[in-house]
């Protein structure tokens, strides 16, 4: 009796089964909006199903399906979703399913069973925004490129032109709301409005000396306009201010400041997960005049910097304090933290961080 028991425990599990592995959806349009295929499934098994994780293999699909237990002999489904806007062409995308059938639950790290998806995205017509050229910003009055990403010298001015155009059909207003002191409107080719179908420019002047700072400065413009759809519109700044050594002496750069780290990398280790650790590497001035540390630049929000004084006397030192906070996303964490400096020979130096979160 015993082993009739077990043996029926051993044949009892869910199993599942599709009525078709692929949708396909034909031909679509662009501009139709996303599209919805859906995928029966049947327990054929002897236990209740449950799928534990369905993932679509890209961003442009999402799954809907069912969530509770499927009853031996029961139906269940999973709703594949495709957007088509701007991705015209064939697609064949594919969804991973697991359930609590053994081969899942075993340890064996089987494969999950694969259902498909596919058509034909038919291209749209392009929209009057898309025959201008202004595709990179949005409303009924555009700039043609809001973004400027730049190097300079911390003694220049940038003066950068911002095509715009009204495709609106009422007068559109720009005002420049709370303007920066190193960022000004030195010019613009219509008044204070720009009328329906009107092309102008803007042209902006930005004063690294006045914005006083060195290394990645990241600012951003904005500008009010009655536009019905979007009203602020925005311009961005991504400058790399450098300082200009050009005019120093033969004398001077002789006696000029010496930048030099006790290491150009550090790795934290393994860190627990949602807490902080830190580090500490030493800046040494090697020159004959004061140096003076400019900025410090992490590339990863992962990692934050300090200095214990931002000027160093010549033969003096200080330590410069990195803080790795590990959230709760595990894995490796690289960065590069970059020390600047008016070390005309060196004055961007490049220090490598890693760490692991656990």
């Amino acid at each position: 009796m015993l082993l009739a028991v077990a043996a029926v425990l051993c044949f009892a599990q869910p199993q599942i089964q599709f009525q078709e592995t692929t949708h396909d959806f034909g031909k679509i349009k662009e501009e139709g909006g996303k599209v919805t295929g859906r995928f029966i499934f049947t327990n054929v098994g002897t236990e209740d199903l449950i799928l534990t994780n369905v993932r679509p293999g890209c961003g442009c699909t999402a799954a809907n399906y069912t969530k509770d237990p499927v009853a031996p002999g029961q139906q269940g489904f999973i709703d594949a979703t495709y957007n088509p806007y701007n991705r015209p062409g064939g697609f064949n995308k594919n969804i991973r399913v697991t359930t609590n059938e053994p081969r899942f639950t075993d340890g064996s790290n089987s494969a999950p069973h694969m259902i498909f998806i596919k058509g034909e995205v038919i291209k749209r017509p392009p929209t009057e925004f898309e025959k201008a050229g202004y595709t990179k910003s949005n409303g009924m009055v555009r700039f043609f490129d809001p973004n400027v990403k730049v190097e300079a010298w911390n003694t220049q001015k940038i003066r950068d032109t911002f095509k715009v155009r009204n495709f609106w059909t009422k007068p559109v207003r720009f005002e420049m709301n709370a303007p920066k002191a190193y960022i000004t409107e030195i010019y613009r080719s219509f008044g204070a409005e720009l009328n329906p179908g009107q092309e102008g420019f803007i042209i902006l002047e930005f004063d690294a000396a006045k914005c006083g700072q060195f290394g990645q400065v990241k600012e951003t413009v904005t500008y009010m306009t009655n536009d019905s759809i979007e009203a602020r519109k925005m311009l961005h700044y991504s400058v790399n201010i450098k300082e200009d050594f050009s005019k120093m002496s033969a004398k001077q750069l002789k006696k000029a400041p010496v930048a030099e780290l006790s290491a150009l990398e550090y790795d934290f280790g393994s860190v627990a997960k949602n807490s902080q650790t830190q580090g500490v590497i030493t800046l040494v001035n090697k020159g004959k005049t004061p140096l003076m540390l400019r900025a410090l630049a992490c590339s990863s929000g992962y990692y934050r910097a300090s200095a214990q004084s931002m000027e160093v006397p010549a033969g003096g030192a200080t330590n410069i304090t990195i803080t790795f906070k590990a959230n709760s996303r595990v894995g490796a964490q690289k960065a590069t933290l970059e020390v600047i400096t008016n070390d005309p020979n060196r004055s961007i130096q490049v220090i490598n961080l890693s760490g692991q979160i656990q």
